[in-house]
């Protein structure tokens, strides 16, 4: 039985696959806005201000007074 050995030349491309310095920078400022925006709806929204801001008591003025009597029959 022979033995067949197959070659072949593979060549690697160096450059563009996405992986440059300046695909890096855009994915950075991609990411730094998605979060950016991520981050006001979460303030604007409330939800953000009452997990940084402490919470003060609210005072709520309410006066109780009882129903005038019925007159006598």
């Amino acid at each position: 039985m022979d033995k067949i050995i197959v070659e072949k030349e593979v060549v690697v491309d160096g450059g563009g696959g996405g992986n440059g310095t300046g695909s890096n920078v855009a994915w950075a400022l991609a990411f730094v806005v998605i979060v950016g925006i991520i981050v006001g709806a979460l303030y604007y929204s409330g939800a953000l201000r009452r997990l940084t801001s402490p919470q003060s008591p609210q005072k709520v003025n309410v006066e109780v007074s009882a129903p005038a009597a019925a007159p006598a029959r």
